[in-house]
């Protein structure tokens, strides 16, 4: 027979005991006292952000950065007037066959206006008391009489200030310098002036550091006023650029379009540290997080001669050899074998009289070699080396002379001619 247990047995056990005490300590308790330590649950108490400390410390110098410094920047539209299209300009119409003479009428009507956009800001150098704008030459060049900074017939520019009116303001060219892909930018009409925004800083991009923080504004698409933000992801990067030269470029992965070319590239401090300018674009899209940048060392340099006006390169402030060059390994290893160039190196394919390159005795080519149906200039120096560091390409050769080299420095130029090396010395200079 089993045996239950007893009432005396259970009390006896240690949870029926816990559970007594819990039960006398929870009706020592009054109504006022449970009340206290239940949660809140008025629907009415509202606990909102604060907004001074809502924000991450970068996002909120990214609002501060582009609240401060966004209105100096502009939206560039160009417009160019179209050119009927005439295939049969020089033949008299009777000449023509009657299918073509009813052709005519519709060829010779214009081509609709054409129309570019890219970004600009605005800067107030210390060299004058005058607010200027300054976007790239490949923005305005198409507006432009080659080789001027004046207008074509039908063309024009105009600056839209997003931030602070959407009415167009009529500009000029007033300098622009294809070397460094750099406009400067003036009210159309001379008794105007740029509304009263604050200009933007022009800092040192020689202090630049892969990593840092940099903030892109301008138009891509037409899309006035768009911000995108990145770091420094290389900086003296060599690139083929819209510009006449090869120029030393910041590098950034700050999104850069088609349309933020002339826009700012500022850094946390809302400083100028360069003018966005291009982007590599390998399989067909606009953006590939590598965007490139004319560093702002490079504005500063060409202020004083984009305000004299008209058109002005590199020549203008760097020592220059005043030789046309080209890179001996673009040609095929058929070519350089018939016209006996070693596989790297610089040809010198002209030299500009009384440069640096002519003073010092250097060569440029001497004959010119058909192969193939195509022309080849021959028989001038090779430069090989200099200050017995080997030169592989152009671009090599002009970071030496143009960007490292100073007026006055005297370089050894290894070089080969008719077969034979020499070392000839030469002292750059600034060609005006």
């Amino acid at each position: 027979m089993k045996i239950k247990p007893g009432i005396s047995s259970i009390v006896r056990t240690p949870l029926f005991i816990v559970l007594i005490v819990f039960l006398l300590i929870l009706s020592a308790c009054d109504d006022n006292t449970f009340s206290a330590v239940q949660p809140e649950t008025d629907p009415e108490i509202i606990h909102p952000f604060d907004e001074s400390t809502s924000f991450l410390a970068n996002e909120q110098n990214t609002i501060e950065v582009v609240n401060s410094f966004g209105p100096s920047v502009v939206a560039i539209n160009v417009t160019i007037q179209g050119e009927p299209m005439r295939p049969f300009a020089n033949v008299p119409e009777d000449q023509l066959p009657q299918d073509f003479r009813d052709l005519l009428p519709f060829l010779d009507e214009e081509i609709p206006m054409q129309q570019s956009a890219g970004s600009g800001f605005l800067i107030n150098p210390k060299t004058s008391g005058s607010s200027y704008l300054v976007s790239n030459f490949h923005v305005v060049q198409g507006s432009l009489v080659p080789g001027t900074t004046n207008f074509q017939d039908g063309a024009s520019i105009e600056a839209i200030f997003p931030e602070y009116s959407d009415e167009p303001v009529p500009v000029k060219v007033i300098g622009a310098n294809p070397s460094f892909d750099l406009a400067l930018l003036t009210p159309l009409d001379s008794t105007k002036s740029f509304p009263a925004v604050t200009a933007l800083s022009v800092a040192n991009s020689d202090a630049v550091q892969v990593g840092q923080k940099v903030i892109a504004i301008g138009n891509p698409f037409g899309l006035e006023f768009t911000v995108t933000t990145g770091i420094v992801s290389a900086i003296g990067r060599f690139v083929p650029s819209v510009g006449q030269i090869t120029i030393p470029m910041i590098q950034t992965d700050a999104a850069i379009n088609p349309g933020n070319s002339g826009g700012p590239l500022l850094n946390s401090k809302g400083e100028l540290i360069g003018v966005n300018t291009s982007i590599i674009n390998p399989d067909g899209r606009s953006s590939a997080g590598v965007g490139f940048a004319v560093p702002s060392n490079l504005l500063i340099e060409a202020l004083s001669n984009l305000e004299l006006g008209g058109l002005s390169d590199i020549r203008n402030t760097r020592p220059s050899l005043g030789a046309s060059i080209r890179s001996v390994s673009i040609l095929p290893e058929g070519i350089r074998e018939l016209l006996e160039l070693p596989d790297t190196g610089v040809a010198l394919v002209d030299v500009l009289p009384g440069s640096p390159a002519d003073k010092a005795g250097l060569l440029g080519s001497q004959r010119t070699v058909v192969i193939g149906s195509v022309e080849f200039p021959a028989g001038g120096d090779v430069i090989t080396a200099v200050d017995g560091e080997p030169v592989e390409n152009a671009e090599q050769l002009s970071v030496l002379v143009t960007y490292e080299g100073k007026a006055g420095d005297q370089l050894d130029f290894t070089i080969l001619r008719d077969g034979r090396e020499s070392i000839i010395p030469v002292t750059l200079e600034i060609i005006n």
